[in-house]
Parts: C-alpha cells; structure tokens; sequence
C-alpha cells in the first residue's frame, strides 16, 4: 500500500476503518485516496482496497482496486496479495493490456479455486482500474463492485453491474439457475447476487469469471474517477455520486464524503471507495 497510510481501530459508530492517500511522480495534479468502513452485519469486514502508484521500468502505473468478498475474507485479502502482480507478469500486458488482464483474472481465479480448501468456499467481487502513464485508465471488473469517471460534471460508468436477471440465459446453460423471492434480489442458485464473481467454488460452474473490460484515455475533461463497493451503489445512483464530491478537491476526503452521504442514506453495508482526481 501507499507510504501515507493510517489505520484507525475504531470510528464513532465502533467500525472499522482504513484510510489513506497518495500521488503520481509523473504527474502533480494526479493524486488518489481511499477510505472504507465496516458496515452493520456481525460478519467481519469484507472489503480489501488497493491503491498504489508504482514504478515499472520507464513507465508509472496507478493500480487501485476494491475486492468485495462473500463468506469470505480470505479471497478478497488473496485478490489484494495476487491479482494486480499476476496482471503485470503477463509477457504482452503493454502490448495489448485488455487481454493480458483478461488472462491474468482467469489464472488468479484458477489458484483460487486450487487454494479452496486453504481460502474456503466464498468468493469476491471485483473492479481494478489500471493508470498508464497518467494517460490511459484501464477497467475491469467482475460483479456489482463499480467504475464511474466524471468527465465535465457527468458521470460515465466504466464499469458492468454483472447481475443475475441480465445473465439468466447463460446461467441456465450452464446448468443453473436463478431465484426472486419476493424482498429479495435475483440470486444464482438461491445464493449468490452477482452472476460473476472469484472463488465460490461450490457453484462455479453456474458462474463466469470472464471480466467486463473498458479503455478510457484520459484527457483535460477527466476530472476523477471513483471505484466503490456495492454499499454506495445500493444508495445513490452513477450522478448521486458525482454530484457528492466533485466540489471536494482532495481524493481522500471525497472517497470520506461519499461513504458519510451513503451512511446518511442508510446503507448497511459493508463500504470501500477509492477516488482519484486527474487535475
């Protein structure tokens, strides 16, 4: 993780929080900053971010993540240990990044379901976003943990909620299926409520790993982009969230300002945002 980082045992509300912040060497006006906080179920804290700018050979990368896991803290820490290091081992990941990412989730699930009965039999969301040169912004993700970029005051998801409902077809051909109950959301199997996701073993055959993949290049409209776990968006849509901290200049207080905003809103859950600013 980043050089300036603070870890805070307990908030007001007796949560668990970790916070921080960070910025490029090739460029002053790129800077990053994270904030998460345990949300109100008896489990523990299910959210790991990353967020860390690095530099390989001549070239600078900012790697910023969140793993959202389930029945599980193993997989989303293993995700935060692995996930960006097997991206970068890929021998073609400046030539053609996309399908090195591609590979590089595939592998990283694969040793994760090898490692089942060291890691268990949860999973985890995920979306990574991959800073090139402070010029290229590269997404994927895998679940309902989201991208969003403002550019010019609006707000642009980078980002696919991968939800059970969109992807009933290819859940049923591959032999499962998919519920609603009533004040419930669509679930794989009766279980899980994301249609992609790492790990869970015990359904994966019903599940995909493949992730959603988008390349934006970064310009003098980017102003930020922020990465968020499922409890901001249960709560406030793409623009909400834009909308909350566009006018907060520095990174770390605006991912705190939209966590305070979704608590107001009553989310529950578990929360982990990364923003990074652009200018």
């Amino acid at each position: 993780m980043d050089s300036l980082q603070e870890k805070i045992g307990l908030s007001p509300s007796g949560s668990s929080v970790e916070t921080g912040k960070g910025k490029s060497k090739l460029s002053k006006h790129v800077t990053h900053g994270y904030h998460t906080v345990k949300g109100k179920s008896a489990h523990p804290m299910e959210d790991y971010v990353f967020a860390e700018f690095k530099q390989v050979e001549d070239n600078e990368l900012g790697l910023f993540a969140i793993f959202d896991g389930h029945l599980s803290q193993d997989v989303p820490d293993y995700l935060r240990s692995h996930l960006f290091n097997n991206i970068l081992k890929e021998p073609d990941f400046w030539s053609e990044t996309e399908n090195a990412v591609r590979r590089a989730y595939r592998i990283t699930d694969d040793k994760i379901l090898e490692k089942s009965a060291d890691l268990g039999k949860g999973g985890s969301t995920a979306v990574t976003a991959i800073l090139i040169n402070c010029q290229k912004l590269v997404v994927a993700n895998l679940g309902d943990s989201r991208a969003v970029i403002c550019r010019n005051g609006k707000a642009k998801q980078l980002s696919v909620d991968h939800e059970p409902d969109s992807e009933r077809k290819d859940i049923e051909d591959r032999g499962g299926f998919v519920t609603k109950f009533p004040g419930d959301v669509a679930r794989v199997d009766g279980q899980l409520a994301v249609a992609r996701a790492f790990g869970d073993k015990t359904i994966k055959r019903h599940l995909s790993s493949e992730p959603h993949i988008t390349v934006e290049m970064i310009d003098d409209d980017s102003e930020f982009v922020i990465l968020a776990s499922d409890g901001i968006w249960h709560v406030m849509s793409n623009q909400e969230a834009v909308d909350c901290v566009k006018s907060v200049k520095e990174a770390r207080s605006a991912a705190k300002a939209l966590i305070e905003e979704a608590l107001k809103r009553n989310s529950t859950d578990d929360i982990s945002v990364v923003v990074v600013n652009f200018n």
